[in-house]
């Protein structure tokens, strides 16, 4: 598989994708025609303008995809595909209604690039439960995509030590999902991604990654770091 798994699309202080472009264009290569999906949002089609937008300055084309027939014949020929950020619940059941999941799963398990930021990086895991989106939706399942084995947990936050809020911090929260489940999650940190190359997967971007399995202490995981056995 070829996929590149963003935490976030917009870093602090850039413009959208700005982080992370010099990696999306040594991803994407020769494509110069992107498939869109923005069912994570409400406003699709502002969405899609804006995707649309900031990659025409790349050269690159993008085309919405859409809850319909043109949708499903826009990914069967799209040459890459970009899956935006928003909520991941609506993301999910949109592609569960639209009977798109199966069709996005069959592509990119044959090799036609990925492209997922927050959202979007989230339905590449085995399932969503360790998304921090509200459920504003019921999806039919919490299956996603399965393209890794691992769970994902984008725009991770390590706890403030000196913070007075009292509720669970993130960490708490991937505690509790372990408690559950047998399957580790990556909190995959603010400006950090995913890049799957066939076999071997790795870390990128910065701020790295913090690694929760069921029954072990949280390993912190740098920049580079090799994630092809977690």
């Amino acid at each position: 598989m070829n996929l590149l798994l963003l935490s976030n699309s917009t870093n602090h202080g850039q413009g959208y994708l700005d982080h992370a472009m010099a990696e999306v264009q040594a991803f994407l290569g020769t494509v110069r025609r992107l498939a869109f999906v923005p069912f994570a949002l409400a406003d699709r089609e502002g969405y899609a303008a804006k995707a649309a937008a900031r990659f025409e300055r790349e050269g690159i084309a993008v085309t919405p995809v859409t809850p319909d027939l043109a949708g499903r014949e826009a990914l069967e020929r799209a040459e890459a595909v970009f899956v935006g950020g928003g909520n991941t619940f609506r993301l999910l059941d949109t592609l569960q209604k639209t009977a798109l999941l199966h069709l996005l799963r069959d592509r990119a398990s044959s090799g036609t690039p990925y492209l997922g930021a927050s959202a979007g990086t989230n339905i590449a895991a085995p399932t969503i439960r360790t998304t921090n989106d509200m459920p504003i939706v019921q999806p039919a399942s919490f299956d996603a995509l399965g393209l890794v084995r691992f769970q994902i947990n984008p725009h991770f936050i390590d706890a403030d030590p000196s913070s007075r809020h009292m509720g669970e911090t993130r960490e708490e929260r991937l505690r509790e999902y372990l408690e559950e489940n047998e399957t580790p999650v990556l909190g995959l940190r603010e400006g950090a991604w995913i890049r799957v190359d066939g076999e071997r997967m790795a870390l990128g971007g910065a701020n790295g990654a913090r690694l929760f399995r069921r029954g072990a202490d949280p390993l912190d995981l740098a920049p580079g770091a090799d994630l092809t056995d977690v």
